[in-house]
């Protein structure tokens, strides 16, 4: 029942960090997020800590996009450094071998900030590396042009008429 486990401190909940708000996901990417976060072994000493293997489709009918979606989102986590994804394989009790869920591992989202602010700066030091290479452009056009010889409208009239035309056959 919903309610006894809204009363109970232990109860089926799953925090995420404040931090993910503010790494420019949609809104898809972060629902994808906290619903692997429910997902989320949390036993201590447990090698698999912090991992989950729902499907592709499981996650896109929990936060409510199709499929295809659900993928998207899964890939921008995967960008920001949020996640990390490992194939799986199964084995059927026919003895095939099939490729499996993936495996989703939860990272520190602390990395993912440091990851992202890295991002911040790179493409902050390339829009001001663009800019320095405009204005030295700009400043090399300029000096072309004060090289070039500004002569009066009444010379250029002048040597225009001192030219005749050429006689037609």
């Amino acid at each position: 029942m919903l309610v006894n486990e809204a009363l109970n401190p232990h109860g089926n909940y799953a925090m995420i960090p404040n931090a993910l708000y503010s790494l420019g996901l949609k809104a898809g990417a972060i629902a994808a997020y906290g619903f692997l976060s429910s997902c989320e072994c949390r036993r201590r000493g447990d090698r698999d800590r912090y991992t989950c293997h729902p499907s592709q489709a499981t996650i896109a009918l929990a936060i409510g996009c199709s499929r295809k979606t659900a993928g998207k989102y899964v890939r921008e986590l995967v960008e920001a450094g949020l996640i990390s994804t490992e194939g799986t394989k199964v084995t059927t009790a026919d003895g095939l071998r099939w490729n499996g869920n993936l495996k989703y591992t939860l990272l520190d989202p602390r990395r993912a900030v440091e990851l992202y602010h890295e991002r911040q700066l790179a493409g902050y030091d390339a829009h001001l590396a663009s800019g320095v290479r405009k204005k030295r452009k700009a400043m090399k056009n300029a000096e072309k042009k004060r090289e070039r010889r500004q002569i009066p409208h009444a010379e250029y009239v002048a040597a225009r008429m001192a030219h005749e035309p050429e006689e037609l056959p």
